[in-house]
Order: structure tokens, then C-alpha cells, then sequence
């Protein structure tokens, strides 16, 4: 046995872990002092630490307050550094639209984190680059298109869905219950019926398992442990049980999304497709039949552009909504105001899309939730594809970008009131529906959220259909200036759990 074998053997697996530690630490801190000065150093920013950056002076669980700190002494567009990646910042409505619009080539593709590319997840729309990204979101908005996204067959797959969630809420006779789970499964539902063809029960234990799981894995995106695994993918490994929990879900996840697709391969008929899963497959079957190699319709596009789409298509949404239920609890004399106009424009008959012109206090409490609780706070990030002046500033291409839509969404200069709960953003001076430009919660540009016009549907036509039949109100005992608006924080901003009772009125 050799010198080196025996001294191994005397260390403890703490004495070595630490040893890894201090080691991967220099490495990290030689990287920094020894990189490559720029000529230009481009937006102004925090002078950086070695190895950690600015992460000391930024509060990690809540970036988007912190960058909208920096930007009153650094201005709209700044620097900062997450370890020993400098990132860019965007702050302002008229900085992100001008970025990401009138310079959508230079700052259009994704930058791409290190847990995406670990869960092979890195294809379909969210994370990926290039021509098979162009490609994927192209098909993806013309077949959302093609199975109702927008149109009235659509409007009565989600008017069917409140009808369901209606009898389910009055399950609970006037008593509390947590919704979310109920919201959750309804807007999951719209979704799996324009990918899958089908919608399923509420019931149904592999539905609800996937659905909790998906929220549940958006949630660990966001989670601390994840974000350090990114900024430091060789310190961030011994984050184990973090990388564990987020690897297994999204490990499960797919494997039911396969089983899924598989039973749709089998019953596969060209003529008659149900989805958006099958377009692709038949799409996929075309060109191998006509010998295309380098298409893009393969088994991982196929795969992680349905999830996108899965997840995309319910967290976002069904977390709107929640809120929206719980401001109108908080604040009953504003659900006096929608009730009374869906009385008065509405009566008993069940709301259509149609009817959005002539319910505009409705529609600005729907805009009006959005905004308020900013549930995307940071657009995920992108990156410059070429070196760039941008307002002044030189950035080289490859820079991570990252926007605040929060800081778009209530940026002072354009909300009357920006951290406050008031419908008027949204209402003229005689009542009608007002457009609000720097209303981002989509994002902006070619990276905005493909789904948009079908999230605007559901929440108008669940929104009021549920203000139709219930009336919210918080648990027994709890009063209204009791209900907790600060929200769980995660890849989203969700509301923290909370029963309220929903009263039927009809």
C-alpha cells in the first residue's frame, strides 16, 4: 500500500468534503482575480466580491426587490454579479420593452440553467435556443390555435370546466376549505385538453399526483438550494438533497408524460387528430417517413415541449386565480362592485368572452390582480446573442440578461397607486376598460408567453362565472384585515395557504 492510499485512508469523509470545499473555493477565487479584463465594463453596478459577487448585498429569496433597489442609484440598466456570473439588469417598462422588442435579436435567446441541462430539459420552448426552439414555438402556437386557443370552442371546454369546479366547490356547503387544489385541477384540465385530447377527473389519482407533482417541482426551481446550484454548479453538487428532490420530480414527471404519449401513439390516427401531442407525432411520422434526418420532431422535443406546455398552462394561471379569490375576500366592497355589474349586465345566464366589453370593472380586477402580485416577478432569464450598445451601455454577447417585470408592473411613473390593490389602473375617468402599456405580466417580445391569449380567457371566464355563483368570504372567525397577502416564494409568487368559504348565491 503506498503512502498516498494510507494517508487517504487516515482522513474522515468530513475532512475530505471540507477539503473539496476549500479547494473548489481557491479555484473559484483565482478564476476571479486572474479573469480576463474587459475593455469596456459595460452597465455600472456593485462592486463585486471575489467568488461570491453581490450576493451578499442582494436579498436571494425576493431578487426582484432587490434589483429594483439597485436601480434607483445604478439606473434602469445595471450590473451585478450571482457568484462569478455577471448578469445584466433590466428595470422599467420603457427599458424591457425596448430591449426585448426593439432589440429582440440581441437579447432573444435563453439562457439556459445548469438544472435544465441536468433533467435533459433544455429542448421543446422554455429553455431551448436556435432553430429547433424557433421551430417548436411556432408549432406549438399554430396547433394551440388549431385546438381552440382563442376561439369558441375553447370558450365552451373552460365554460364546462367552471360548470365542474362549480359543483365541487359546492361540495363544501358555505364552509372553508383550501381551494387550490380544486383551482389547480380545472385549469390543468384546459390544457390537458388541447395537448391530450381529453380532460380527466378530479378524482383520478395519477391526475392529481402529476398535477401536485408539476407545482411542486416549479416551486423547488426557485428554492435557494436550486438557485445555488446554478450560480456554482461545482460547489452547488453538494446541495444533494435538493438536486435529489428536484431530479426525482422532474424523473416522475416524465415518465407519466411518456405513458401518456404512449397511449396516444397507439391509438394514433392522422385524420383525426385530438391535441397538440398529436399533431406532433404525426408531424414526427412524415418526416421519417420522408427520410429528414436533422428534424426537429424527435422523441425530446416532443417530450419536454408537452411539459412546458402542461406546466406553463396550469401554475400560472390557477395562482392568478387563487389570488383573485383572495382579494375579493380581503376586500368585499370591491366583490360587491363585480357582483353587482354581473347582476346588472349578466343576470343568470352563464358569461361569455363576448361579454368582457361590457364588464369592465370585472376584467380591470382581473388586470388588476396580475399586476399587484406580479407571480413572475423575474422573466427567466435570457442572454445576448451579440455585443451590443444598449442605452448607452456596452454588453458582450453571451451576458446573462435578466428582467424585473415587477418593476414594469408597478414602476411608479406609470401606476397611481404601484404597491396598492386599486381596479381604477385599469378603468377610464367614465368607467370603460383602460389598456395599460407597461402591463407585462406576460413578458414582452419573442420570448413572451405563447399562451397568453388562452390565460386571458380562463381567467376572465372562471373569474366571473365563480363570482356569479359564490360569494367569498374568509374562514369563521378570521377577519378580512387578517387574510395574509405576502406570498409563498418559489420560481412563482403563489398565495400562502389559506381555507376561505364560498357562499352559493344561486
Amino acid at each position: 500500500m503506498g503512502a498516498v492510499d494510507v494517508l487517504l485512508q487516515s482522513l474522515s469523509p468530513a475532512s475530505v468534503l471540507g477539503a473539496v470545499v476549500f479547494l473548489l473555493i481557491g479555484y473559484h477565487f483565482l478564476l476571479f482575480v486572474f479573469r480576463p479584463q474587459e475593455p469596456n465594463q459595460g452597465p455600472p453596478g456593485p462592486k463585486p466580491l471575489p467568488i461570491l459577487g453581490n450576493l451578499l448585498q442582494l436579498n436571494v429569496k425576493r431578487l426582484d426587490q432587490a434589483f429594483l433597489k439597485l436601480s434607483k442609484t445604478y439606473g434602469s440598466v445595471f450590473t451585478v454579479y450571482l457568484g462569478s456570473k455577471k448578469v445584466v439588469v433590466l428595470t422599467g417598462y420603457k427599458t424591457i420593452k425596448e430591449a426585448f422588442v426593439s432589440y429582440a435579436d440581441v437579447f432573444g435567446e435563453r439562457n439556459v440553467p445548469t438544472v435544465a441541462k441536468d433533467t435533459n430539459l433544455h429542448h421543446g420552448i422554455a429553455w431551448a435556443n436556435g432553430d429547433s426552439w424557433k421551430e417548436m414555438r411556432r408549432f406549438a402556437l399554430v396547433k394551440l390555435k388549431d385546438f381552440g386557443m382563442g376561439k369558441k370552442a375553447c370558450e365552451e371546454k373552460i365554460i364546462e370546466e367552471c360548470q365542474l369546479l362549480i359543483q365541487e366547490f359546492k361540495k363544501f356547503k358555505g364552509e372553508a376549505f383550501d381551494m387550490s387544489q380544486h383551482v389547480n385541477y380545472a385549469v390543468c384540465n384546459i390544457i390537458s385538453s388541447m395537448v391530450y385530447g381529453n380532460r380527466f377527473d378530479y378524482n383520478d389519482p395519477d391526475f392529481k399526483t402529476i398535477v401536485n407533482r408539476t407545482n411542486r417541482g416549479i416551486q423547488l426551481l426557485g428554492s435557494p438550494a436550486i438557485q445555488l446550484y446554478n450560480l456554482f454548479p461545482r460547489i452547488g453538487k453538494l446541495a444533494f438533497f435538493a438536486r435529489r428532490k428536484i431530479s426525482n420530480v422532474f424523473a416522475a414527471n416524465k415518465q407519466h408524460h411518456l405513458m401518456l404519449l404512449d397511449r396516444l401513439k397507439q391509438t394514433l390516427s392522422p385524420e383525426m387528430c385530438r391535441g397538440v401531442a398529436d399533431a406532433f407525432l404525426v408531424c414526427q411520422k412524415q418526416h421519417m417517413e420522408s427520410g429528414i434526418t436533422d428534424s426537429h420532431y424527435h422523441n425530446d422535443n416532443l417530450l419536454v415541449t408537452v411539459m412546458n406546455l402542461f406546466s406553463a398552462g396550469t401554475e400560472t394561471t390557477s395562482t392568478t386565480l387563487r389570488w383573485a379569490l383572495l382579494f375579493m375576500a380581503k376586500y368585499p366592497k370591491i366583490q360587491d362592485q363585480v357582483q353587482e355589474e354581473l347582476r346588472s349586465v349578466i343576470g343568470g345566464r352563464q358569461v361569455q368572452v363576448e361579454d368582457r366589453q361590457n364588464l369592465p370593472f370585472a376584467d380591470a380586477v382581473i388586470h388588476e390582480t396580475q399586476r399587484v402580485t406580479s407571480i413572475v416577478p423575474l422573466a427567466i432569464p435570457h442572454r445576448t446573442s451579440q455585443d451590443v450598445t444598449f442605452q448607452g451601455h456596452f454588453i458582450t454577447k453571451g451576458t446573462t440578461v435578466i428582467a424585473v417585470l415587477t418593476s414594469a408592473l408597478q414602476d411608479e411613473s406609470e401606476w397611481k397607486k404601484p404597491n396598492v390593490f386599486f381596479p381604477g389602473h385599469f378603468l377610464s375617468k367614465d368607467g370603460k376598460f383602460l389598456k395599460r402599456d407597461a402591463f407585462l405580466p406576460f413578458s414582452a417580445g419573442r420570448r413572451m408567453c405563447p399562451g397568453e391569449s388562452l390565460a386571458r380567457m380562463e381567467l376572465f371566464i372562471f373569474f366571473t362565472t365563480l363570482l356569479q355563483h359564490f360569494r367569498f368570504t374568509p374562514a369563521p372567525g378570521v377577519k378580512e384585515e387578517e387574510l395574509d397577502l405576502s406570498p409563498n416564494i418559489g420560481a412563482t409568487l403563489s398565495p400562502k395557504p389559506h381555507k376561505l368559504c364560498a357562499i352559493p348565491l344561486m
